[in-house]
């Protein structure tokens, strides 16, 4: 199977993207951009743990219902929420309503707290495992993302299989994931070759 496809515009681009507007703009701006923002990071881990077993497409459309609903990600604030949140959360029909995903961020905005009191911030910590070359286009995982999910799991994290932190991986940047000849490949690559790690 062809890697890329033609676009609206003809421009070559990673197959998966094609699907909706929504995607290729995500594609285009977001997508294998490295990041080094703690919060974008951390809703990124929790956007990643609600898709368990959902596409992509249905979690990038209530974005900004999550948004709003898990207090911009900040997880400062996400570690105080409490029985009353989860209900409250479990009650809105903006987001994915699966106590265990819900329960298991929360768990998470903990740990990140934890976390930046160990490492200095949360992408100090994930940087760590950028891999030194860049794993083949159709893998789901790599030794990489189960060092990090490990990591993770070892300090109390839920929902962060080695899968989920290779989609979460790939998405920030940490790696290029964009296909050869993918007309964002380049542009992630020059974002990455001048990003200053944490």
């Amino acid at each position: 199977m062809n890697q890329t496809m033609p676009g609206p515009d003809g421009q070559p681009r990673c197959h998966w993207c094609l699907a909706t507007p929504d995607y290729m703009r995500y594609h285009d701006t977001e997508w294998g951009f490295p990041v080094a923002s703690d919060t974008r990071l951390f809703e990124k881990l929790c956007l990643e743990s609600f898709q368990s077993g959902l596409s992509w497409r249905t979690i990038l459309a209530k974005r900004e219902n999550f948004r709003a609903a898990f207090a911009g990600f900040d997880f400062n604030k996400m570690a105080g929420f409490g029985g009353q949140d989860v209900a409250r959360l479990l009650d809105d029909a903006g987001i994915v309503r699966h106590r265990g995903k819900i329960e298991a961020v929360i768990n998470n905005a903990q740990r990140a707290c934890e976390l930046v009191q160990e490492a200095g911030s949360l992408a100090k910590f994930v940087w760590g495992f950028e891999p030194a070359t860049r794993a083949a286009q159709a893998v789901s995982v790599s030794p990489e993302s189960t060092a990090l999910s490990k990591a993770l799991k070892k300090r109390g994290w839920a929902f962060v299989g080695p899968t989920t932190v290779h989609a979460f991986m790939q998405a920030m940047g940490l790696v290029n994931g964009h296909a050869e000849g993918c007309v964002t490949r380049e542009a992630a690559a020059q974002a990455r070759a001048a990003f200053k790690r944490p």
